[in-house]
């Protein structure tokens, strides 16, 4: 693609130190892709600003994400600053879209973690928060919006020590300034006690004026006192206590060890008014705080059988281990894949070795395979810049990988290896779509299979009971975005409907029945006659068939017909057809012939004899139950038992889990499920998931099953 904004070469790294790759992540809205246009500009990036309310920024390039004014999919800016080159990975905040968010994380050393100050931290964050900190991954705050009204920097510094997990590392590294009439004008920096001015429009740095002494004082002495407890020099600490100064470039070192480590978060401000207030700041931090991927563990890394293999490090020589964090098309050069190279050097027009591995209720096929990719490029959102070759740290944009998905790692043939999948959240949200002309219908398949290998959360069911195309989603914008996807790149109109649940039918008392199978067509095959009685058995039982016939009146040679017949009937069903379950079926008298009879006759006068016993009584209807899982925050427990009793379910037991949450378990039928995956957010706060699998079926409610079977 063209230079569409006169940004400079591709960014290029021949060592991977000189590598940061760092991931924004926080509420929607709290100005993640804002912030990133600030540091483009700032970095000469980009020679504007762009604005996220009219689809002008780098990073929101889907057409959806422009629409709706938010980040709807992970998207990578690299570039230059100070001989680095920093790779930053958008990611959209809304819940929906987590699988993006995840590969950010997968993809990134270090996380700026976005929260605006007059939004505050919702739970969302606060629990990615703590994930991030059970694994240690470096983090720093950037509190945006300081130019808006009501914001507040030292109130949102106090919610993030209160709220997440290792708080007390959590410490302004600035403190903003204001003019007379409190607009902010720029920063105090707390280990050099300089100020930073954007009065002209441009940073300035002065000295500190003496009437901020007693505004630092304390906040400089937490700083320190931070720093300082991880350093490795264990005289610092003493000398702070005695009121000893210690030297600026001291601080500074282990100021960087020690956010490099993830064991200090440090805070910085930012606002776009006036002129990206605090940008060469978060700059500076990334460049000087943020660990290189030499400093990052590495994932697992198992040959392709499974087998244990010596971990990897971060080096150019070594082997080629990389992974597919984001597949998508683009209109000029098809398929991408944004690649993360965690080990080793990818090259232009390489032989690779494409391993995807998935769990066995993925609708997405395992596989192993070579191919050879086409151009690398560096990403700058939807621009593309050609670069030759990436090394380990690196994260680049490959064509022509045909066979690759969103999750698979790609290796040398030589060594073919499969990285530990990151954590993927299971799609339980079932949209029914059908194609909405002939002509769609013929490009459905192809353009669901495209959307598959983009997305691996998507599952795609065809329901055999129903007859209904299922595509299961993480929520409603999540499905909106499919189907916007299936019209704008694939040109493919869906239609939704109301998902039918998988029923069963099974007889409510004992019935007899008669299958005539007679025809005086004069040819052969034409007569059989067949006498069942059929006996409801318990629920999950399945289905018996009993040969109880006496003197020959069907012959053993048709006994198995008789059966086959019934079976074929079960599936078809005999009420408004979902299969039949938990029937005996007891073959008890019949009629052949010597000429005319045929196995063909002999399974149709079974399967009318079903029929015809099923006339004659009351069919129940069965409906699927589910066993399900709910994990959520112990204050939200009392709400979601009292939902779950208004959706038939049976709580079937808790358990109290480490850091204030509890997993309810619980038996609910599945009818009442299918917008769940919505309504737990909503009852939990953002804060609570559930898992789901098969209990069986159960006999459903005789008014609702009154309802169906006479519609």
């Amino acid at each position: 693609m063209a230079d569409k904004r006169g940004a400079k070469a591709a960014p290029i790294a021949t060592e991977s130190a000189q590598i940061r790759n760092v991931v924004l992540v926080g509420p929607t809205g709290s100005g993640k892709t804002s912030l990133i246009e600030s540091l483009l500009f700032a970095a000469g990036a980009t020679t504007r600003i762009g604005k996220v309310e009219d689809g002008s920024t780098v990073c929101d390039v889907d057409p959806v994400a422009i629409k709706q004014h938010r980040s709807v999919g992970l998207s990578v800016a690299s570039f230059t600053w100070q001989g680095l080159v920093i790779n930053l990975i958008d990611t959209p905040g809304y819940a929906d879209f987590v699988v993006d968010l995840r590969a950010g994380l997968r993809a990134a050393d270090a996380a700026l973690f976005v929260i605006g100050a007059v939004d505050g931290v919702d739970a969302p964050t606060q629990q990615l928060w703590d994930e991030c900190e059970s694994v240690g991954l470096p983090r720093a705050i950037v509190v945006t919006k300081l130019d808006k009204e009501r914001a507040d920097f030292d109130e949102t510094v106090a919610i993030c020590r209160r709220v997440f997990t290792g708080g007390n590392g959590v410490l302004p590294l600035h403190l903003p300034i204001h003019a007379d009439n409190g607009a902010p004008i720029g920063f105090i920096d707390l280990l050099t006690t300089q100020i930073h001015e954007w009065t002209t429009g441009k940073r300035a740095e002065r000295a500190c004026d003496p009437e901020h002494a007693d505004l630092i004082e304390q906040a400089r002495g937490d700083l320190i006192e931070g720093v300082i407890t991880e350093s490795e020099d264990e005289t610092l600490m003493d000398r702070f206590v005695e009121g000893a100064p210690i030297e600026v470039e001291t601080l500074i070192k282990d100021f960087e060890r020690a956010v490099a480590r993830g064991h200090f978060h440090p805070v910085l401000g930012h606002a776009l008014v006036p002129a990206s207030l605090g940008t060469e700041l978060v700059l500076d931090l990334i460049a000087r705080g943020f660990p290189s991927p030499t400093e990052h563990p590495l994932p697992v890394v198992t040959s392709v059988a499974g087998d244990p293999m010596q971990p990897l490090v971060a080096d150019p020589g070594g082997p080629l281990c990389a992974e597919v964090i984001k597949t998508t098309t683009d209109p000029y050069i098809g398929k991408l894949s944004v690649v993360r190279v965690f080990s080793g050097t990818l090259t232009a027009d390489q032989a690779v070795h494409v391993s995807g591995h998935f769990e066995g209720s993925s609708a997405h096929q395992n596989h192993d395979v070579d191919e050879r990719i086409g151009v690398l490029t560096a990403p700058l959102g939807a621009e593309q810049r050609q670069v030759d070759r990436a090394i380990a740290g690196s994260i680049v944009s490959v064509s022509k990988l045909t066979r690759a998905e969103t999750g698979d790692t790609l290796s040398s043939p030589a060594q073919p290896l499969i990285m530990e999948s990151w954590l993927m959240p299971e799609p339980l949200l079932p949209i029914a779509i059908r194609a909405h002309t002939s002509a769609d219908e013929d490009k459905l398949g192809p353009a669901l299979a495209r959307v598959l290998a983009e997305d691996p959360t998507l599952r795609i069911d065809q329901n055999e009971a129903t007859g209904q195309l299922l595509v299961w989603c993480l929520g409603e914008a999540h499905a909106n975005l499919v189907a916007e996807h299936l019209k704008a790149r694939y040109g493919v109109n869906v239609d939704t409907e109301e998902v039918r649940i998988s029923l069963r039918e099974t007889f409510a008392a004992p019935a007899a029945g008669t299958g005539r199978h007679v025809k005086q067509s004069g040819g052969h095959g034409q007569y059989a006659v067949c006498e069942i009685n059929v006996e409801p058995l318990p629920v999950g039982t399945g289905f018996e068939f009993v040969d109880k016939v006496i003197g020959g009146s069907v012959p053993r040679a048709f006994i198995g017909s008789v059966e086959k017949g019934v079976r074929a009937q079960l599936l078809k069903g005999v009420a408004i057809g979902y299969p039949v379950v938990d029937i005996r079926v007891t073959l008890v008298d019949g009629k052949s012939h010597s000429v005319d009879s045929s196995d063909l006759a002999f399974q149709t006068a079974g399967a009318l004899a079903l029929k015809d016993a099923a006339s004659k009584i009351t069919i129940s209807l069965l409906e699927p139950l589910m066993e399900v899982s709910v994990l959520l925050p112990d204050e939200h427990v009392g709400a979601v038992m009292t939902d779950l009793a208004t959706r038939r379910g049976q709580v079937t037991g808790t358990e109290s889990i480490a850091g204030g949450r509890s997993l309810v378990r619980a038996t609910v039928p599945e009818a009442e499920l299918t917008r769940y995956a919505i309504e737990i957010r909503s009852l939990s706060h953002g804060t609570g998931s559930y898992t789901r699998r098969e209990a069986g079926f159960a006999p459903m409610p005789s008014a609702a099953a009154k309802r169906i079977l006479g519609s």
